[in-house]
């Protein structure tokens, strides 16, 4: 950053800046700072069009024959090939797939068929306390869903929540058969080392499944090398697939032969179309699919998509802890004194691409901001949260974006009765 800061001298290094063209291939309305593309991306240009197209020509004339002539079919695997690139993913290791909450049920449930057969003592999931809700939920579902179908007696799979690493190393003993953990915390943006993780759960004989909702397209990923066993995660937050895009599953290759998954649709059978009466799952990663894949959104994920990979995720990532350090220091300085503390870590290896302050009136002061052209979120408890999205978000707008806030705390304005009224998504 330079030593004065000004919104001139910011404003000098957006200009030299290598990725601020791609702000020009998204549309975002006039007089908006956009600072939750880590919940919903912004709209890349192109993406109604080949929408429109998909629906008018491919589907208006080419009716089913597009499963063929359009390459409808391989889709889902095409567009997972793209993706996987950016997460360190080999060819046929990546489906884009279903939703995010449906993949982890899918890896969960292949994780614990494959201990069951090694190692069947191993009835232990462990998973984050602060987690992102779903994520726990249906771990706990999916042990009960095992319990309830057992007929061994006094003997049950369960869940188990850890709080930090030092707690997550305590409990990896020979009774914890998965590991499922968010690479970025979704409150916080709190990062765990992914590297050091996996290879302490695999020393303890475990599985690792990542949920990357809110790191892929924002940090460096390469599951690969890392060695992990299975990723999931969605495509509308950093990757700007549009709302409710269909989500991604990783598999690591050396897990395709062994695992056949609950949610056997005829998509993941080996050959779909001979219509079988008995189940032969696909050899690779086709066989975590289930059913009919929603063509139109998927198409509107390539878009997105195509920006992403084509984005220096180096340069990505520089910018993206560069804007966060920006963020943090001009709100400590110049909205000192109105009780923001923040909660992200301030190392650049232990966090993400979106920072989150508490303030205890964080919901009416969100609801304000976003009245005046500042659209962050909200998360409880008391949390305000800010994406910081590089490819569209400038230094300038991070200025902008805290003296609106530090306007809105010096005048009082969020104490007005209207923003204390909850919406139903916050």
């Amino acid at each position: 950053m330079p030593t004065e800061l000004t919104r001139h001298s910011l404003a000098q290094l957006d200009a030299a800046d290598p990725l601020t063209a791609f702000a020009d291939r998204f549309i975002l309305p006039e007089n908006i700072i956009y600072l939750d593309g880590n919940s919903l991306g912004a709209l890349p240009k192109g993406a109604a069009e080949r929408a429109a197209q998909l629906v008018s020509e491919e589907w208006g004339q080419g009716l089913i024959r597009s499963w063929n002539t359009a390459g409808w079919f391989d889709l889902p695997l095409k567009l997972g090939d793209k993706l996987g690139s950016m997460i360190g993913g080999k060819p046929n290791e990546t489906a884009i797939t279903d939703t995010t909450t449906l993949n982890l049920f899918k890896a969960l449930a292949s994780a614990l068929r494959t201990q069951k057969a090694d190692a069947p003592e191993r009835r232990v999931i462990l998973t984050e306390r602060d987690n992102f809700p779903t994520d726990i939920y249906i771990a706990e579902g999916l042990a009960d869903l095992v319990n309830s179908l057992s007929q061994e007696t006094g003997v049950a799979y369960e869940v188990k929540l850890i709080d930090d690493e030092d707690s997550l190393r305590a409990a990896l003993d020979d009774s914890v058969a998965v590991v499922a953990l968010s690479h970025v915390n979704y409150r916080t943006g709190a990062m765990w080392n992914m590297d050091e993780i996996t290879a302490a759960v695999h020393a303890a004989g475990a599985l690792v499944i990542w949920d990357l909702a809110h790191a892929a397209g924002a940090v460096p990923i390469d599951l690969n090398l890392a060695d992990a066993d299975y990723a999931v995660g969605c495509t509308y937050k950093y990757l700007n697939g549009g709302p409710g895009s269909p989500a991604f599953i990783w598999v690591n290759a050396r897990h395709h032969e062994r695992f056949w998954q609950p949610l056997s649709g005829w998509w993941s059978h080996n050959k779909p179309f001979e219509m079988s009466q008995s189940y032969t799952p696909a050899n690779d990663i086709r066989r975590f699919m289930c059913g009919t894949q929603p063509m139109t959104s998927l198409a509107m994920v390539e878009v997105g998509l195509d920006i992403a990979v084509e984005a220096d995720m180096v340069q990505v990532r520089a910018k993206s802890l560069e804007l966060v350090d920006l963020f943090i220091t001009l709100v400590e300085t110049r909205c000192a004194g109105y009780g923001l503390e923040l909660v992200t870590p301030r190392e650049h290896t232990a966090r993400g691409s979106h920072v989150s302050f508490r303030h205890e009136h964080g919901y009416e002061i969100i609801a304000a901001l976003i009245d005046h052209g500042v659209i962050g979120d909200y998360r409880e408890p008391e949390v305000l949260r800010f994406g910081i999205t590089p490819l569209y978000l400038t230094r300038t707008d991070i200025w902008d974006a805290v003296e609106k806030l530090r306007e809105i705390l010096h005048t009082g304005a969020w104490h007005r009765e209207e923003y204390a009224v909850r919406n139903a998504v916050t």
